[in-house]
């Protein structure tokens, strides 16, 4: 007889992070264009941030469409919105869309929603793809996904070091 267990029945076990009681939910940040929005959700524990494919905007219906299905994939408990102040630290326009988007995140999803400066995230994403040797066409393809990986990033980091998530 061989050494085997092929006769052995298998069986599979599918795991779900919500299945769990025990474990964290995660948050997901977001960096909002009028024509993208660069997504990243954290691991269950709320220490990394990692990117998610980006999002081609399309309307308000279809977006939250869209979120929505990445906030039940994700279990997700919060979401950060990089909020576009001026180098001043004054409001603007964008600042003021970005506020308005995030009640609607809110009314949408009824979870708690965060605006977080995100001043300097996407020169700083430009920089470290310009870095990494990457071509041209993907950059631009990866860098709202990466300035959406750093907001997210730094929030939990703000968090972490207050104590407060």
């Amino acid at each position: 007889m061989p050494a085997t267990n092929d006769y052995l029945p298998t069986t599979t076990i599918i795991f779900h992070v919500s299945d769990s009681p025990d474990l964290p939910r995660r948050i997901l940040g977001l960096d909002v264009g009028s024509k993208t929005i660069g997504m990243a959700v954290s691991d269950p524990l709320g220490i990394t941030a990692q990117g998610l494919p980006t999002l081609r905007r399309k309307n308000k219906r279809l977006d939250l469409e869209a979120l929505g299905e990445v906030v039940r994939n994700y279990d997700v408990r919060a979401i950060v919105v990089g909020y576009p102040l001026r180098m001043s630290g004054a409001e603007g326009t964008q600042s003021e869309k970005m506020a308005h988007f995030a009640d609607d995140l809110r009314k949408h999803f009824a979870l708690p929603v965060h605006l977080w400066d995100e001043r300097l995230t996407s020169a700083q994403a430009n920089r470290v793809l310009r870095e990494s040797e990457m071509s041209i066409k993907r950059r631009g393809e990866v860098v709202d996904q990466l300035a959406a990986v750093l907001i997210l990033q730094s929030w939990m980091e703000s968090q972490s070091s207050t104590g407060r998530q």
